[in-house]
């Protein structure tokens, strides 16, 4: 049965930590492949400048462009509304139920997953992979899954994440700087060409 990866979120916009732990959990993990799923509306919306549902596809595109084993699957786009974890979980299983999926996330996202919704029918459907960064402490994540897991696996991935978010590059971007380092060329190119983030438009 092929074991593929889940990694979901906003990629608001998609940088070189998301590229790094998808490719890292394909390799630690053995994993057929890594599908890189936008979120239409997560649950828990936060105030940040959304420069639409499109523009973040196709910058998960040219994040994976180099990369065989990543692919960008637009679930929960076409799905519109409020993006649950378990519904898109639910929808991949129907279409390819010899598939054995790998929920991917980093360690404060899985701490949290006990409010998410359904949480114990999303185990029923998925392992989980945990990233952590530096100092993180494992057993908490742990402790905070295990009332959830049943017979579904728990593993942390080895090399720990890079300290590098989406609020560092919308902030750059706001201001008019440099963004390679942080999501890539392409990536950084992209939003330069479409004026994306700019605090005062695309002539800013």
């Amino acid at each position: 049965m092929a074991r593929v990866g889940i990694l979901g979120g906003t990629f608001n916009p998609p940088h070189l930590g998301h590229l790094a732990l998808a490719q890292r959990a394909a390799s630690e993990l053995d994993l057929a492949g890594v599908h890189l799923i936008p979120a239409h509306t997560p649950p828990h919306k936060r105030a940040e400048p959304e420069p639409g549902a499109q523009h973040r596809v196709e910058m998960c595109h040219l994040l994976i462009e180099d990369a065989a084993e990543l692919s960008v699957c637009a679930v929960e786009i076409e799905r519109g509304g409020t993006s649950y974890t378990v519904d898109t979980l639910r929808s991949i299983h129907a279409s390819h139920p010899d598939v054995e999926m790998t929920l991917i996330t980093g360690a404060d996202s899985a701490r949290t997953i006990p409010g998410w919704r359904e949480p114990m029918a999303l185990f029923e459907l998925a392992d989980v992979a945990v990233a952590a960064r530096e100092g993180t402490d494992r057993d908490a994540v742990a402790g905070a899954l295990a009332p959830l897991l049943g017979g579904a696996r728990l593993e942390f991935l080895r090399a720990p994440m890079l300290d590098v978010s989406s609020s560092q590059a919308r902030e750059r971007a706001a201001r008019g700087e440099p963004l390679e380092d942080l999501v890539g060329r392409r990536v950084a190119r992209y939003i330069s060409e479409h004026g994306l983030y700019r605090e005062q438009g695309p002539a800013a």
